[in-house]
């Protein structure tokens, strides 16, 4: 049977009973119709050392496209398999960007290891690039770009392309520069195809939309890409010299990252590096420890609030029997608030100067909400005590709930004027701090509506 007749799922067992025979040309032709993210799931079914021996007779940009593609406890494992010659070609086959952010993210020791093995060139763009902060977009650029100058003809640009944009990362967009580098405009592909031979590139070039600093956040990058709906963008320094470009799939991968470590702040974890499925119990325990004992301070002040309140409670049972339900109800419309200011930041729908227009707009929709809800609290307590109890329930949820809202949308604010990611105001915060101040309220009108049934 032909490799290429074979279904693409089914080569793992091939590929394992090749690879224990020595037939490492068959494992070869077991591999070349598979895509990079295929070929990277087949790698993580097999030991250590069999990934090793895959990458090492898979064609050079194959191999390095998979090894890019793969996380980075899983490239840590592949780098400690191969010699030294092997590890070196594969450092050069690397794209600069894909480099930068192996070495970013290795171990000290390992790093200078590998740093040991590049080439004159190699090592000086690696610590060039190693040199802006981390999370920065100048360890995200890569300087493989086609840049042109103003003066030159469009026939001269295009044979500067042919020769060059082997090299590139994409050549779609062309970057027009001085002789000093500094950045002058961008010429499409399309438009220089298009134009005729002998017009110059100064006259069919268009002013740069959007310029990325190497010292922005990466963040920034995604944001730039997505308003600007382009596969690339132009990196500077503080000089204005074009350094390099970031492009779409790096912007992907970190949107990614982005959006996971947002997800792990909102539910009180702190945000996971590298793979779940490659962390220890104990890497995960160290996670998540630390929010649950600040929340356990926080639930300590409603469990507070009820100890202050145990006269009353004995003197109406009823009463407890609503605790958990305008707790939850509190906790669930301030994590709704919350989830929706959050995303209004991230996005930039909303700017932190709204603060207040965004309070007063959520606090009417509170109020909605809280009347609403206080007629189904109304009822229940009519039905499962009395009129006075009922009385207390309504008017207790309809202001738990406004002041829960007002709370979820008030906390982002207030991380971000500190320099916080507002993801912190997570849902378990939220919930822990709307449930103290949500029986504090109950238990006072409790008190003020209920007063002679108390002291008697």
């Amino acid at each position: 049977m032909r490799t290429t007749d074979l279904d693409r799922s089914a080569p793992l067992p091939l590929v394992r009973e090749h690879l224990g025979a020595g037939r490492l040309r068959e494992v070869r032709e077991l591999l070349a119709p598979l895509s990079v993210p295929e070929t990277g799931d087949l790698l993580r079914e097999l030991s250590v050392p069999e990934r090793a021996v895959v990458l090492r007779i898979l064609p050079r940009e194959p191999s390095a496209a998979v090894f890019s593609w793969l996380d980075r406890h899983e490239r840590d494992e592949i780098l400690r398999g191969l010699t030294d010659s092997e590890t070196r070609a594969l450092l050069e086959s690397l794209a600069p960007d894909d480099r930068t952010e192996l070495f970013e993210e290795l171990p000290g020791e390992m790093t200078q290891k590998l740093l040991n093995l590049l080439t004159p060139t190699d090592l000086a763009e690696v610590r060039t690039f190693l040199g802006y902060p981390e999370e920065s977009v100048g360890r995200l650029a890569t300087p493989d770009y086609v840049a042109v100058g103003p003066d030159w003809s469009v026939g001269r640009a295009l044979s500067h392309l042919r020769e060059r944009g082997r090299e590139s990362e994409t050549i779609d967009i062309v970057y027009v520069a001085d002789r000093g580098w500094r950045l002058q405009g961008v010429c499409e592909l399309r438009r220089l195809v298009l134009a005729a031979p002998d017009a110059s590139i100064e006259s069919v070039m268009h002013p740069v939309f959007s310029v990325l600093s190497a010292f922005d956040d990466r963040e920034v990058a995604v944001r730039e890409m997505r308003r600007h709906d382009t596969v690339a963008l132009p990196v500077v320094d503080s000089a204005g010299v074009l350094i390099g470009i970031v492009t779409a799939d790096d912007v992907f991968d970190v949107f990614e990252e982005e959006a996971t470590e947002d997800i792990h702040r909102t539910a009180s974890v702190s945000p996971l590096r590298g793979s779940y499925r490659h962390l220890t119990s104990l890497q995960l325990y160290r996670k998540r420890v630390g929010w649950l004992l600040a929340l356990l301070v926080f639930s300590l002040a409603s469990s507070g609030v009820i100890a202050a309140y145990e006269g009353i409670l004995a003197s109406v049972v009823a009463l407890a029997f609503f605790i958990p339900l305008l707790a939850d109800t509190g906790g669930n419309t301030g994590s709704q608030s919350s989830m929706l200011v959050i995303r209004g930041l991230v996005t930039e729908d909303i700017e932190p100067a709204d603060v207040w227009r965004t309070v007063g707009k959520e606090a009417a929709v509170g109020l909605l909400l809280g009347l609403t809800l206080a007629l189904g609290a109304f009822a229940l307590g009519a039905l499962r005590a009395d009129f006075g109890v009922a009385v207390v329930a309504a008017g207790a949820m309809a202001l738990i709930v406004v002041v829960a809202n007002v709370i979820g949308t008030l906390l982002p604010f207030v991380l971000v004027r500190l320099g916080q990611d507002p993801t912190v105001a997570s849902s378990p915060l939220v919930t822990s701090l709307t449930d103290a101040v949500g029986l504090l309220i109950y238990f006072a009108i409790a008190t003020a509506v209920l007063g002679s049934a108390l002291t008697g």
